[in-house]
C-alpha cells in the first residue's frame, strides 16, 4: 500500500541521480492529485477558464498525474481535464525515454516517458507531411521544429537540436493532453534535452510547488472577477458583431464594384465592336 506523504515532505523527495531516482518520492508528489470527496467546488463554464491559473500555462505534472486527471460531463471531446475544478490542457513533463516507436504507416513517432511516478506516458508527434513540389525549407521533418527523426533499416534515429537522443536519455517535454483508445497521451509541442541532474531536480521542485501553491485547493472565481469577465465578453461580442457587419458591408461594396467594372468592360467591348463594324468594307462579312 502506497504511503501518502504531506506537502512539506515533498521538498525532500527530489531525486539524487538519474539512475537512482526514488519511486517513493515520485509517488509522494503525485498523491496530492487525489480528489477528496469532502471538498466542495464548482466547475466553472469554459468562458471563465482564461482566469484560471492552470489553463493557459505549462503545468508541471508527472505522468501519473496526467492519467489521474478527470473528464467532466459537458466537456467531452474538448481536451479539457480537471484536477479538483482546475481546468488543465497543457502539461510539462520530465522523464527518461524507455521506448521509441514509429507507428504503422509512419505517420507518428511515439516516445514513451518514465518519470518514476508509477506510470509511463506516450509523447506523440507527427512527421511533417511535405507534398510533392513543396520545396520550402522546413527546420525539421516533424511538426516540432527542433525534433528530427530518421528511419534506417527500421530503426529510428532521433535528434533534438541536432543532438542525438535515445532510450535512456532524459528529456523535458511540453504538450497538450490527448487520448488514443482510452489511453492518455501527450501531443508534443516542445522538447528539450535535460543535460544534468540539477535541471532535473529543479523540474521536480517546480512540480512540488505547483501542487503546494495551486493544486492543493480548489480554484475560486470571485463574483467581482466573474462580473468583469461577463462585461468583457459582452464587449467582445459587440466588437465581433460590428466586425461581421463591416465585413458584410465591405463584401457587398466589393461585389457591386466588381459588377460595375464588368458592365463598363462590356460596354467598351460592344462600342469597340460597333466601331469596327462601321469601318468595315461593305460585304466584307460575307465569305467568298
Amino acid at each position: 500500500m502506497t504511503c501518502i506523504l504531506g506537502i512539506e515532505e515533498l521538498k525532500l523527495e527530489a531525486p539524487k541521480t538519474r539512475r537512482a531516482r526514488s519511486r517513493s518520492g515520485a509517488r509522494a508528489i503525485r498523491l496530492n492529485l487525489a480528489t477528496h470527496p469532502s471538498q466542495q467546488y464548482q466547475i466553472y463554464p469554459k468562458p471563465y477558464f482564461d482566469a484560471s491559473p492552470t489553463w493557459f500555462t505549462w503545468n508541471s505534472l508527472t505522468a501519473s498525474d496526467v492519467h489521474e486527471l478527470r473528464e467532466e460531463r459537458g466537456f467531452e471531446g474538448q481536451h479539457v481535464y480537471f484536477h479538483l475544478n482546475h481546468p488543465i490542457q497543457l502539461v510539462r513533463l520530465v522523464g527518461l525515454i524507455v521506448d521509441i516507436e514509429v507507428t504503422k504507416g509512419g505517420k507518428y513517432i511515439l516516445l514513451s516517458l518514465d518519470d518514476s511516478s508509477g506510470a509511463c506516458i506516450e509523447v506523440k508527434t507527427e512527421f511533417r507531411g511535405v507534398k510533392a513540389g513543396d520545396h520550402a525549407g522546413y527546420p525539421s521533418n516533424t511538426v516540432v521544429d527542433n525534433l528530427d527523426v530518421h528511419i534506417t533499416f527500421g530503426h529510428a534515429t532521433v535528434q533534438v537540436d541536432k543532438q542525438p537522443i535515445d532510450i535512456g536519455s532524459v528529456i523535458k517535454v511540453k504538450g497538450k493532453i490527448d487520448s488514443y483508445r482510452q489511453n492518455r497521451q501527450l501531443k508534443l509541442e516542445r522538447i528539450f534535452i535535460v543535460k544534468d541532474t540539477n535541471a532535473e531536480a529543479k523540474a521536480w521542485a517546480e512540480t512540488a510547488q505547483l501542487k503546494r501553491d495551486v493544486l492543493s485547493k480548489p480554484w475560486v472565481l470571485t463574483k467581482q472577477k466573474r462580473e468583469e469577465i461577463d462585461v468583457q465578453m459582452q464587449r467582445d461580442a459587440i466588437k465581433k458583431r460590428e466586425l461581421a457587419r463591416k465585413r458584410k458591408a465591405w463584401s457587398v461594396k466589393h461585389v457591386e464594384k466588381h459588377r460595375r467594372h464588368a458592365e463598363k468592360s462590356e460596354e467598351r467591348r460592344v462600342r469597340k465592336a460597333r466601331e469596327l463594324d462601321d469601318g468595315a468594307l461593305k460585304g466584307s462579312d460575307v465569305l467568298p
